[in-house]
């Protein structure tokens, strides 16, 4: 395949605030990578059920449903061991509990060091 015709990374971000959203999908496109939104847990684990071309997680830990940020977090790392975690969230989490491979960005972003963990983690699994 040549540079032209090869697909681009795929990053599923999960984040309930439409802004927030926006801003991270043209952060996520600035990487170098296609983004699939979805605002609630319950979206992102049917998303995932259902592609298996999904690199990296980008996940609000704020955002609610049946299934909360580090629940979610620990479950994607368990059903989809080769995806890699990005964690955001307005509260910095005990660090221990992210798993394996994950890190976490505060908000507000530093846009810089988020799009160089999104090029880290897609050149690692590419």
């Amino acid at each position: 395949m040549t540079a032209s015709t090869e697909r681009r990374p795929i990053v599923l971000l999960i984040e309930n605030e439409t802004i927030q959203m926006m801003i991270l999908s043209d952060i996520i496109e600035e990487a170098g990578c296609d983004v699939i939104e979805a605002t609630t847990p319950a979206k992102a684990i049917q998303i995932l059920e259902q592609r298996n071309d999904i690199r990296v997680v980008m996940a609000d830990l704020d955002v609610r449903g049946a299934v909360m940020g580090l629940q979610l977090a620990a479950m994607i790392r368990d059903r989809w061991p080769p995806i890699e975690l990005i964690l955001t969230g307005a509260v910095k989490p005990d660090l221990s509990r992210i798993p394996a491979r994950g890190v976490f960005h505060d908000k507000p972003f530093d846009q810089r060091k988020l799009v160089n963990s999104i090029r880290e983690f897609v050149s690692a699994t590419h």
